[in-house]
């Protein structure tokens, strides 16, 4: 549907901007750029009037549509610069665009992104001849538009609102570009694990000073056009240098977002990439989604359970939340009571949380053993003691609690641990609970990981990173590796919400996915491994994990 949607869209001569529908008006100063509309936005994002009725888009020879799947965000990016899908190029639509006029060289136009699929030799449009457009299906030179391109019905004081806000879509000034420079922020909250920390911090220093004295010839490198527009025939593009700068909150997470708000001011950034998080990621999320910041691939256990409901922010993978999901997945039919245990302030709690939810709502008695977050290992066995016959026990526990298993006995009935928190191959629990024990495991196996891990491990050899947390160093170089092809497709048009369509184009087609066996992000998608494996301890008294059963995407 998605598919079929843009390419209705592709064909048309017009082209107008989108972003997916359902996410939240990008953020910008009123006092900066083109005037705004909020129902113009709604239009755009939702397919909602202002009058509070759905959009209705009619297309010859096809059912009409309305409400959100007629949006024109369906079928045009976020940014309005555009889409590829196939063969098939989706025109660049913000207002620097559909009211560029030919030939004119003023500064304004000189700065325009060079974008594939620009019409620049097109006539301008004029907010009538847009409006004709919109209506009728006629370009701004009078010739039909395709018949793939939906006419709405919009009355005046609609249009109106939504040319206002295709306005608004001007290019402006971005924070943290420069003609020389990008400037990049890593966040660092003060929960954080402090051995990951200083893994990811290498990580990023170690890539930003190759990416910064790699031979790069020139000062600006020459790249050849499409030919299909009214650029020159030959452009530059200037290698910018890329600046990490390291955000460390301090105190409570109340203070975050202040904080945050006085290092963006201080050092304003084109976007913010990996950085590592404890069990509370959602005052750097809110403000990045405020700030319309790119957050790329942020190291956490435990991401925004409303993530999917964003647009700046890209996860590598739920953590915690989908092995909640797919221990719920696999839980036998026969259990109706479940035992949970975990550390109070910790990502498990959040986990069980979730966890619990979906089993009350089929009926599942859950009973949660909350231990203080400070409380002694022994009071990990007294958590176990009420061992009912047959309850299902679900330990969101780190290795230090695992370790306190040897202690006592098995349960009677089934067991499920966080492989996320328990250390994922290096888990461990007494040879007395191995049997009966299963491990949510949110990556890929390691034997079939390993080839697209390795080149990873090879760049940390090569420049003597010592590897002390292995999916976390290889998911920091997996974030930066996205972006930097990424960047290098985008050519000058650094526009932060083109940077997110861009990345999702770029995710899409990664052969290299470190731990995970594939990546994928599109509307409603911000997290771009959807699934993982249940595993075991292999039977065979190897000290190793093996797939207790296929991929799961709950």
């Amino acid at each position: 549907m998605k598919f079929l949607r843009r390419i209705l869209a592709g064909a048309l001569a017009l082209g107008l901007l989108a972003a997916p529908p359902g996410y939240a008006a990008r953020a910008r100063p009123e006092s900066s750029g083109p005037p705004r509309s909020a129902v113009g936005e709604a239009i755009y994002l939702h397919g909602v009037l202002g009058s509070g009725m759905p959009l209705v888009a009619n297309r010859a020879g096809a059912e009409p549509v309305s409400g959100e799947v007629s949006a024109c965000v369906n079928c045009h990016q976020r940014s309005g610069l555009g889409a590829k899908e196939a063969r098939t190029l989706i025109p660049p639509v913000s207002g620097a665009f559909l009211f560029h006029e030919p030939g004119r060289t003023t500064a304004a136009d000189l700065q325009l992104p060079y974008i594939p699929g620009a019409r620049l030799e097109r006539a301008a449009y004029t907010d009538a001849t847009l409006a004709r457009a919109i209506r009728e299906g006629v370009d701004a030179e009078g010739h039909a538009l395709s018949y793939l391109m939906p006419r709405f019905t919009l009355g005046d004081t609609d249009m109106a609102a939504l040319i206002t806000h295709l306005r608004s879509l001007e290019r402006s000034r971005v924070p943290g570009v420069t003609s020389t420079e990008l400037h990049f922020a890593t966040i660092v909250t003060p929960d954080a694990d402090p051995l990951k920390r200083r893994a990811v911090l290498e990580v990023l220093q170690h890539f930003f000073e190759d990416r910064n004295i790699a031979p790069r010839g020139a000062a600006a490198q020459t790249m050849e056009t499409s030919g299909t527009t009214a650029y020159a025939k030959r452009m530059f593009r200037v290698n910018r240098r890329w600046v990490l700068h390291t955000w460390e909150l301090t105190g409570p997470a109340s203070t975050w977002t202040e904080q945050l708000q006085t290092k963006f001011a201080a050092e304003p950034v084109f976007a913010v990439i990996s950085g590592i998080g404890g069990s509370n990621w959602a005052p750097v999320d809110a403000f990045c989604e405020q700030q319309a910041v790119p957050c790329l691939f942020p190291n956490l256990e435990q991401p925004p359970a409303d993530g999917d409901r964003k647009f700046h922010s890209l996860y590598f993978s739920r953590g915690v939340l989908l092995e909640a999901d797919m221990i719920a997945a696999t839980l036998p039919a026969t259990a109706t009571r479940v035992r949970q245990i975990y550390r109070v302030g910790d990502v498990g709690e959040g986990a069980a949380r979730a966890f619990a939810k979906q089993l009350e709502a089929r009926g599942v008695t859950v009973v949660g053993r909350a231990i203080p977050a400070r409380a002694a290992i022994s009071a990990v066995v007294a958590a176990l003691r009420d061992d009912a016959a047959g309850l299902t026990t679900v330990l969101w526990l780190r290795p230090a609690d695992l370790a306190a298993l040897a202690g006592s006995p098995p349960p009677s009935g089934a067991v499920y641990l966080s492989g996320l928190m328990g250390g994922l191959d290096a888990i461990t629990v007494p040879d007395q609970w191995r049997e009966r024990s299963r491990i949510a495991y949110p990556f890929d196996v390691s034997d079939r990981r390993r080839v697209r891990v390795d080149f990873a491990l090879g760049w940390f050899r090569i420049r003597k990173i010592e590897v002390v947390a292995e999916q976390v160093q290889a998911d920091t170089y997996l974030a930066c590796g996205l972006l930097s092809e990424t960047l290098k497709h985008m050519v000058d048009a650094f526009i932060p919400d083109y940077l997110i369509e861009s990345l999702q184009e770029t995710v899409e087609h990664r052969i290299l996915t470190g731990y995970y066996p594939r990546l994928t992000l599109g509307p409603h998608q911000r997290f771009a491994s959807k699934g993982g494996y249940v595993m075991r301890f292999d039977p065979s008294g190897a000290k190793r994990l093996v797939p207790d059963g296929e991929w799961l995407t709950p």
